[in-house]
């Protein structure tokens, strides 16, 4: 990867001397010459591979968001809320583990990992939550619409 900065071309003046450099590490350029490569402009798999299959990590998730959104469509609403959310949690998991994964990557991995975490959990409990017949029951859900609704 190149340098983000351009280091100056002759030695600073006390090490072209011999002497000890002035307490300074190095001393960056007044213009930026050349910009980082975002994280996910990486690839996923070699460059022999086709465009798509450079990009798998990123496919499997949204092809999980999209067949979840087809199944909510398709009035089965829990059902496709749940895969959307499971694939949030593909995504969080591709991202902590893998090294590279092209496009899925947007941010730090760490940032990515709590972003699609998150998302994620909340889509899946919101799903299993939801009205008529809900799997899941939160009592304090209840306590709390009932004071600040009614």
């Amino acid at each position: 990867m190149p340098p983000l900065l351009a280091m100056p071309a002759e030695p600073e003046p006390d090490e072209a001397a011999g002497g000890a450099a002035t307490g300074r590490q190095h001393r960056y350029a007044l213009w930026t010459r050349t910009t980082a490569r975002p994280e996910g402009g990486g690839r996923a798999a070699g460059r022999d591979a086709s465009a798509p299959a450079r990009q798998w990590p990123i496919l499997v998730v949204l092809g999980g968001v999209a067949l979840g959104l087809v199944l909510t469509a398709a009035d089965h609403f829990r059902a496709g809320a749940v895969l959307v959310g499971a694939a949030l949690l593909v995504g969080a998991a591709m991202r902590f583990t893998l090294p590279s994964v092209g496009m899925l990557a947007v941010r730090s991995r760490f940032t990515d990992v709590i972003t699609y975490l998150v998302l994620g959990t909340a889509i899946v409990l919101l799903a299993l939550m939801a009205q008529p017949d809900p799997i899941l029951d939160v009592p304090f859900l209840e306590d709390i619409i009932r004071f600040s609704v009614r």
